[in-house]
């Protein structure tokens, strides 16, 4: 059985897209002209992760319920380094 290299795997190959102008210059700012390739094969693979996590938080919500949003928001200010029980903790 053959499979399919994952995201940042096998042989790198030459695709046509198109892109704005606008999109192109700031690019081409950011990146010069030798680093657009890899700016935006970065730029895929991370939009693909995003694409699959909001796949499995929407799996998991489907199966447990949707999350408890002040349960989130707690753990978030943890993350943050916000004080248990502070007013940015709620």
């Amino acid at each position: 059985m053959t499979t399919s290299p994952a995201p940042g795997e096998g042989p790198v190959r030459p695709v046509s897209v198109s892109l704005h102008e606008g999109t192109i210059a700031a690019l081409k700012a950011r990146t010069g002209n030798r680093g657009m390739s890899a700016y935006v094969e970065a730029l895929i693979q991370r939009q693909l992760e995003r694409d699959r996590l909001r796949e499995l938080i929407e799996d998991a919500e489907a199966e447990h319920g949707p999350v408890d949003q002040a349960a989130v928001e707690a753990k978030r200010a943890l993350l943050r380094g916000a004080p248990a029980g502070s007013a940015d903790a709620a």
